[in-house]
Formats: structure tokens, C-alpha cells, sequence
């Protein structure tokens, strides 16, 4: 099926309207750790202090995630989404506030930890509310699949371009203000869609203990963690890089021209044939990643080379987030998807926070091209867990019926 094809597919089984309110309700979760990280480090002068506060909203967010996940499975995600959408944007305008008023940093801490711990989930409440609705149609399925990767892809590249342009522009609180206005109409509107899923009413054994972990379920969780240190050290890099150069407003310019071209790979992803299984895409994706990756630290010493070295990382970075989130699909009980799909973006946003600090501390020892070695080296660990276990065999989709969808993605 063609892209086009995909996209009426997809709008055919959700509607046009949530498919927009799941994508501007997905921003804020990629917006709010970088938009802190400049608010308090431009209002405090410290970066140590804009990295601490960054880093609880990281920790609340990896802690909450997969508990709203799996009560949003149980109790439906129309209640939970509406809870969790005006707890976050509320907590979002109070850290602005408490930051902008000088609060103790202790409060700054506590405020940044209850954004992370409210975000609503909507990129995996998506997938799930998806995979519902298509009820084991195979194309309705693989269209909804590949077309919200798209989106999760974009979303997770064009947030944090988003608040630096704004931050440049405007203020760095902007970017947080925009974000909780996002949140609060548009994770409502998510919300209270009537294709929201109803959950399983927390009810019987076969429910509960449905098992979630697993070998394959875990590789996963380490493959998208490798792509969130790609994601922190870009960021780092550029933002060093673009400072250097003489053009720091630059930075939100050039790490969204990744996103961009992400968004025309993620499209022409729709022409691999079905035969291209998701572990050999995956593998293949890894490949491409590093190729990419090493362009890095070659052409980024100029701001033009910069951006053609960024947008060929870009090329790589949609096949990986489709594929692991269409192989998550495959791996998991149908029950317990939410919940899965929020790990997977925990896991992204904790390895994220991790590479900006290990990119960081390279750029402070090294200069400003540094962090582009720890994005090679992330890309490296990523080839070589794919090269040994993506396999189709391990990826194999269970047999019941019931739990058949299509493939591919």
C-alpha cells in the first residue's frame, strides 16, 4: 500500500480530527525537558542548575509513564487522559512560575519531578487506542502503525526545535508556556474523543497476569535507549557547535531540519516490500544509522556542513522508531500494550537525559564536536544488538488469532 494509501487508511479508522489532537498532544512530552533546561539555566545562570531540573522532569516522566500506561489499560484512557492532561499543564505553568519567581530550588526540583510524573501519554495511548479500534484488520493496522511511528518520530525531532526557535525569539519560557497550552486543550480533546479505548476494567487473572517482560521485550526497550543517546548527543552537539561557530541561534534551525528529512524517510518507509520483514528493516536501520552518524564528526566543523550531516542522521532515525514501535506490537500481550508502549518512551526519554550529560561532559573536555562521538559510539552498541538479535524467528508473531495483526509496518 502506498503512502497515500496508508494515510486514508488510517484516517478512515480513526477520523482526522484525533489523529491531530494525538499530534499536538504528543509535543509537549519532547518540548518540556529541553524548554526547562534552558529556562533555568538562562534564569539562574547555571547550567548545572538547568541540567538537575531537566533531569527530575526526565526521572518523573521514565517513573510515570509506564504507571499511567497501565492504568490508562485497566481503566480506560478517557478518565486517565483527562486527569493526567490537566494535572500536567497546570504543574508545567506552576515550574514556570516557581522558576521565573526564583522559588527554592528544592521546589523547582519537586515541580520539574510532577511534569514528568503527569505527562499523558498520548504518542503510546495512540498505538494502543489504534490497535484496538482496527480489531485485527491487517491494513487498518499496519496503516494506523506506520503513519502514528510518523508522527511519535516527528514529534520526539521537532519539539525541542520547536522551543529553541522560541527560545531565540521570544523567551525560554515560551516554549513551556506553549507546551502546557498544547497539553491542556489538546491532550483533553485526546482524551475525550469517543474512539478513546474503554481499558479492560482491571478485572480477571488472565488480565493481570499477562507477562509484559521478556528477551525480546528488553532488546527492544535497549535499541530505542541507544536511539535517545543519538537524540541528547545531536542536541548537545549542535546546540556546542552552532554556539562556536558564532551562530547560536542556529541550533533549533538545524537539529529540525532532522526531523524534517526523518519525515520523508518515515514516508517512503510505505514502498518496502512486505517480504522486507521489520527485524531485517530494523538491522538494516542500524546500519544506516551509523553510516550516518559518522558523517557526523567529518562534516560538522561549518554550519552548511552541519545541517547536511544532521539531515543524513535524519534518514535513519524514522525506520528505527517505526520498526521498534511495530515490533513492541508483536511482542507484548494485547492487554498490557499501553503500558509497553510507555516503557519504550521511558526509556528513550531517560537515555536521552543521559546522553546530553555524557555529551556534555565531551564537549567541556574536548571542544564542541565531541558529543558527536558519543552519538558514533551510541550508534555503534545499536548496530551490534541488532546485528545479533533481530531475527525473525525471535520476533515471531504469536499464533492465536486473536492476537494476529499484520507484520509490517
Amino acid at each position: 500500500m502506498s503512502a497515500v494509501g496508508k494515510c486514508r487508511s488510517a484516517v478512515e479508522l480513526t477520523g482526522g480530527q484525533v489523529l491531530a489532537w494525538s499530534f499536538l498532544g504528543r509535543l509537549p512530552a519532547a518540548m518540556c525537558a529541553i524548554g526547562t533546561l534552558l529556562m533555568v539555566s538562562q534564569q539562574t545562570g547555571s547550567v548545572w542548575r538547568g541540567s538537575a531540573v531537566a533531569g527530575a522532569l526526565a526521572l518523573g516522566q521514565a517513573t510515570g509513564g509506564p504507571v499511567v500506561g497501565r492504568t490508562a489499560d485497566r481503566h480506560g484512557q478517557r478518565r486517565v487522559g483527562l486527569v493526567a492532561a490537566g494535572v500536567n499543564a497546570l504543574a508545567i505553568l506552576a515550574l514556570v512560575a516557581a522558576v521565573r519567581e526564583h522559588a527554592a530550588f528544592g521546589w523547582q526540583l519537586a515541580l520539574a519531578a510532577l511534569v514528568g510524573l503527569s505527562v499523558p501519554l498520548v504518542g503510546p495511548l495512540s498505538r494502543s487506542r489504534w490497535l484496538w479500534l482496527a480489531d485485527g484488520q491487517e491494513e487498518q493496522t499496519a496503516a494506523a502503525l506506520w503513519l502514528d511511528g510518523l508522527l511519535d518520530e516527528i514529534s520526539f525531532t521537532s519539539g525541542p526545535a520547536v522551543v529553541g526557535v522560541l527560545a531565540t525569539l521570544i523567551d525560554p519560557a515560551a516554549g513551556l508556556l506553549l507546551a502546557a497550552a498544547l497539553v491542556g486543550v489538546c491532550g483533553t480533546l485526546f482524551a475525550r474523543h469517543p474512539t478513546a479505548a474503554p481499558g479492560t476494567g482491571g478485572g480477571g487473572p488472565s488480565r493481570t497476569s499477562a507477562r509484559l517482560l521478556s528477551v525480546p521485550y528488553g532488546l527492544l526497550l535497549a535499541g530505542i535507549a541507544l536511539l535517545g543517546v543519538v537524540f541528547g548527543s545531536i542536541q548537545v552537539g549542535v546546540t556546542a557547535t552552532t554556539g562556536h561557530l558564532g551562530h547560536a541561534g542556529a541550533a533549533g534551525l538545524v537539529y529540525g531540519l532532522m526531523g524534517a528529512v526523518s519525515a520523508c524517510s518515515g514516508i517512503a518507509m510505505a514502498a518496502l516490500p512486505a517480504r522486507f520483514d521489520l527485524p531485517a528493516r530494523l538491522r538494516a536501520g542500524t546500519v544506516l544509522l551509523l553510516a550516518a552518524a559518522l558523517v557526523l564528526p567529518l562534516l560538522g566543523h561549518t554550519l552548511g556542513g552541519l545541517a547536511v550531516a544532521v539531515g543524513c542522521v535524519g534518514l535513519a532515525v524514522a525506520p528505527q522508531m517505526i520498526t521498534m514501535f511495530g515490533l513492541v506490537e508483536r511482542t507484548v500481550p494485547t492487554e498490557r500494550l499501553g503500558e509497553a508502549m510507555a516503557g519504550l518512551v521511558s526509556s528513550i526519554t531517560l537515555a536521552q537525559s543521559a546522553g546530553t550529560v555524557a555529551a556534555g561532559w565531551a564537549a567541556a573536555r574536548s571542544g564542541p564536536g565531541a558529543p558527536f562521538w558519543v552519538t558514533c559510539a551510541a550508534a555503534g552498541a545499536a548496530l551490534l544488538l541488532a546485528a545479533g538479535t533481530a531475527t525473525s524467528r525471535r520476533y515471531q508473531r504469536p499464533e492465536p488469532a486473536d492476537q494476529a495483526v499484520l507484520s509490517t509496518v
